[in-house]
């Protein structure tokens, strides 16, 4: 009986799964497999809003691309190393010592002086935040900004200033500048304050005190005759500058192939502002092709020392290059007391027979011609003095006047004497250019001249003893009139530096120049120069040719660089604070809508 009862219960639970399996099939059925066909349509609902949606933010991504110009520009930021090759080698960047582009170059971008140069090329305060002048026009009182340092973290005060141009005005230091300071006392009544005493008025006073200024709790531990010679000079200097001494590299085995490389790092302290830079490197090469070859290769941004843009180059469209005209003269110097050259007429006809325009259509560059001892549009300067020049018949007139004949080689002699001299300059394509066309000029007149080439450091030598009989050389004016060093008399004594380069004596042009630079008051000053103009175009010591430029080239556009004219190849670091090479792309916070 029981085993009956299980065998029902079984049946039972058979039947009931039997029937749950129906019932679920018939479900699937009905409720997925019946439905498929509304998934479908499901489906392309689905994918057509997915596919509307994509094609939204595609057409949003290219409209943001396409429209960014007008709500985005690319803008110059902060940050980058900049590489600048220069020609030449650095032998000493203190600046009471340096004279050459390397050495100008690097010591203008470490050290600061009590004035410099804005974008404009006028003289505005670095370190000093003013000066004044007293009645007598002999007394200049000069404040200190407040808070300056030292790029070691000293404080800079007017006791370095003091010791600066106390050292300059030691015969001991041999500082090339020492003749310029003579007779000048410097005092310091506080530590902010410096006082100028001067023995006569000097209009052009302020314009010697852009001279880097050097720190004294380093230097003062040095024998001033030992000061030239000092590892300060050359391995670790300490300025107040833009920018401060991080590395020396040296490479090359030979005088020939030497390259320096001098890496130099921002001045947060630096008065006018820290740079944008993060690094500016100066790559001194002795060797022009290999200065060439690092700029065509990408390793520098600019290039400097050169003359004329290489040839490998002039078809390199994107290139920036400018000419930046310097207050400078180029000019031939006649030695006045030695040989023919003594003589006065020899000299103007030497100038008559001559052709600057001609000269400086060869150039490859726009300038100003130079026919006086003062720059066209300075103070001072009159047309009524301008040389006469392009007239060979009046020169030849004048020679014969004089007793020169021409000899059987077409030259002109006077007894057992020639007109045969010779013309030293500097071994570059613009000197070679200029004094190629000067020597075909004067052999129309039956003046045989020579020229001779010499390297720059042969050169150097060759300035400073006067060992030529004329020499083509550029001089720095700058912004002020005052040429006293190069053409009063008391300038050409063997002992001083001899900027005097003609040895030109004349007492009345002297009298004008010391009368001129003594006056403060421009009016007066500009009457005062005039017998001085008027003697040097009456005794023509020199010929005066055109105004140098700078050639700076760089591979891609400097921000915040400026392109006005320059007083010397290292007023190009006027505005260096804020150069930038690096850019990025910038929303403008207003956009209009």
């Amino acid at each position: 009986m029981q085993r009956k009862n299980v065998r029902k219960v079984f049946y039972r639970r058979q039947k009931q799964a039997q029937n749950i399996s129906r019932q679920a099939e018939e479900n699937i059925d009905k409720l997925l497999l019946g439905r498929f066909s509304h998934l479908v349509a499901v489906r392309r609902f689905v994918s057509g809003w997915v596919v509307l949606w994509l094609l939204l933010a595609l057409i949003t991504v290219y409209q943001v691309e396409n429209l960014s110009s007008y709500y985005q520009t690319v803008k110059a930021v902060p940050g980058g190393i900049y590489n600048e090759g220069v020609l030449g080698t650095m032998t000493n960047v203190n600046p009471i010592y340096a004279t050459n582009l390397v050495d100008t170059s690097i010591s203008r971008l470490i050290f600061a002086g009590l004035f410099t140069y804005n974008s404009q090329n006028q003289l505005v305060g670095c370190l000093a935040s003013s000066y004044r002048v007293d009645n007598t026009g002999t007394l200049y009182t000069v404040k200190l900004k407040p808070h300056l340092t030292w790029q070691d973290g000293k404080p800079l005060t007017a006791s370095d200033v003091v010791f600066t141009f106390d050292t300059i005005q030691n015969a001991n230091a041999q500082s090339p500048y020492y003749s310029s300071w003579q007779g000048i006392t410097v005092s310091s009544p506080n530590p902010t304050t410096i006082q100028f005493k001067l023995p006569n008025p000097l209009a052009s006073f302020p314009y010697n005190l852009t001279m880097g200024i050097i720190p004294k709790h380093i230097l003062a531990t040095y024998a001033v005759s030992d000061l030239r010679s000092a590892n300060f000079n050359t391995t670790k200097p300490i300025g107040a500058g833009p920018f401060s001494w991080e590395a020396l590299q040296v490479n090359g085995n030979t005088p020939q192939n030497a390259n320096e490389r001098v890496a130099l790092v921002p001045f947060n302290h630096y008065v006018l502002g820290k740079p944008k830079l993060n690094e500016f490197i100066i790559n001194a090469y002795a060797n022009k092709g290999q200065l060439i070859n690092a700029f065509s290769s990408g390793q520098l941004v600019a290039v400097a020392g050169l003359n004329r843009v290489p040839s490998q180059l002039k078809n390199d469209h994107s290139l920036h290059v400018q000419s930046r005209i310097l207050t400078a003269g180029d000019y031939v110097f006649f030695r006045t007391n030695d040989g023919a050259l003594s003589d006065t007429t020899v000299r103007k006809a030497l100038v008559l027979a001559s052709n600057p325009n001609a000269i400086i259509s060869k150039l490859g560059y726009q300038t100003f011609p130079v026919n006086e001892p003062l720059l066209v549009g300075q103070l001072g300067y009159n047309p009524k003095y301008a040389q006469v020049t392009g007239q060979l018949a009046q020169a030849q007139k004048l020679l014969a006047q004089d007793g020169w004949t021409k000899g059987k080689n077409g030259m002109m002699v006077k007894g057992n004497q020639q007109l045969s001299f010779n013309l030293v300059t500097t071994n570059t394509s613009e000197n070679r250019l200029v004094a190629r066309t000067l020597v075909s000029q004067w052999k129309l007149l039956g003046v045989d001249v020579t020229p001779v080439f010499e390297s720059a450091n042969t050169y150097t030598t060759t300035l400073q003893n006067h060992n030529y009989d004329m020499t083509l050389n550029g001089i720095s004016i700058g912004i002020d009139p005052d040429v006293f060093v190069y053409w009063d008399k008391s300038q050409y004594d063997p002992r001083s530096s001899n900027l005097n380069f003609s040895d030109w004596n004349n007492n009345k042009a002297s009298l004008a120049l010391e009368a001129g630079r003594t006056r403060l008051n421009p009016a007066l000053r500009i009457i005062k120069y005039q017998p001085f103009l008027a003697a040097w175009q009456s005794d023509a010591p020199a010929l005066g040719l055109f105004q140098p430029r700078f050639l700076y080239i760089t591979s891609q556009t400097i921000y915040g660089m400026g392109d006005h004219e320059i007083n010397s190849p290292a007023g190009r670091f006027n505005d260096v604070q804020n150069w930038e090479i690096s850019t990025a792309a910038v929303t403008d916070k207003k956009v209009k809508s």
